[in-house]
């Protein structure tokens, strides 16, 4: 701002009562101090030092004024050394938004670790199914799954997950065990939120490196919009459901459940940082996304499960 422009430079001058030495402790040459100073008292309509080839001193208005400009110089000054200090230790209160479920049960216990290591940064966690609005929201960051929408937000990749087809074993005593995708016609097919389930066909070669689409509309008497309810349902042999991995881990790894047509489990898709397009990324946010990005590597490890053999 230009009301700003020398204002430094008169400060440094009247406390060094040298042109010279103020432009060595600002890093500037002497006559561009010089040049500003004079911009300076061309805006003010004064004059603010006395000039000779001896030395400089204060005028009256130059005394008056420098009371108000150090008091600036001094906020500036430490305004810029809270910034630097942000850098080094971030700090202050980090607003995100998160899926319930995977809120609750992946985001918010490495939420907890990240803010035992830095006691410095407060967490407001709003966690919503719904896509709110960052801006409007207010909300520094946003965790997603799935698919994203075109977006003006920054998205960065911070793991995966993997979908399950799964059913109990009583179910699969009473209904047998699909072994093709088109076998899900004969089968109870529980619906969630997705409208379709994907599945990839199996690469039919090593060396393949494209892989088949297929995509199941489940016709089903039973849907909810709960991904919990959805699971319940499959434990008690209702039919079968298709749930991402952070939903069946436990399951699976204790017999409950058992997954089916692994080879044509749907391809990873992502868990996602969103975030506003800021030119400078705020210090706390970078930190969260990277210690997230750290710990949400890949579904395999999270859950302990084994992709490609059925339970």
């Amino acid at each position: 701002m230009k009301q700003w422009q020398g204002i430094s430079e008169f400060v440094a001058v009247a406390e060094y009562t040298s042109f010279t030495a103020a432009a060595e402790w600002l890093g500037m040459s002497v006559a561009q101090v010089s040049r500003n100073v004079s911009e300076l008292e061309r805006r003010l309509q004064v004059r603010l030092f006395y000039r000779s080839t001896r030395q400089v001193r204060l005028t009256e208005e130059g005394q008056l004024y420098l009371q108000h400009c150090q008091h600036l110089v001094q906020g500036l000054d430490d305004a810029n050394r809270a910034m630097g200090n942000l850098q080094q230790s971030p700090q202050g209160r980090l607003r995100m938004t998160a899926p319930v479920f995977y809120g609750e049960t992946m985001v918010a216990p490495l939420l907890n670790d990240f803010l035992s290591q830095h006691p410095d940064i407060e967490l407001d966690l709003e966690l919503t199914n719904k896509r709110v609005d960052l801006i409007e929201g207010r909300f520094d960051l946003a965790i997603r799954l799935g698919h994203l929408d075109d977006s003006s937000m920054v998205a960065r990749r911070l793991g995966y997950r993997h979908h399950y087809i799964v059913g109990s074993a009583g179910y699969f005593a009473r209904h047998g065990r699909p072994v093709s995708p088109a076998c899900l016609q004969d089968h109870k097919l529980l619906s969630g939120t997705a409208d379709n389930w994907r599945l990839t066909a199996p690469q039919r070669t090593p060396r393949a490196t494209a892989t088949e689409a297929i995509s199941i509309k489940p016709q089903s008497r039973w849907r909810c919009n709960s991904g919990v309810a959805l699971l319940d349902a499959a434990r008690k042999g209702l039919g079968l459901a298709q749930l991402p991995d952070y939903y069946v881990a436990d399951d699976l790894a204790q017999g409950r459940l058992m997954s089916v047509l692994s080879d044509y489990s749907a391809t990873d898709d992502g868990i996602w940082a969103l975030y506003p397009q800021n030119r400078h990324l705020s210090p706390k946010v970078r930190l969260v996304v990277d210690f997230l990005a750290t710990k949400l590597s890949g579904p395999r490890r999270q859950c302990g499960l084994q992709t490609k053999a059925d339970r």
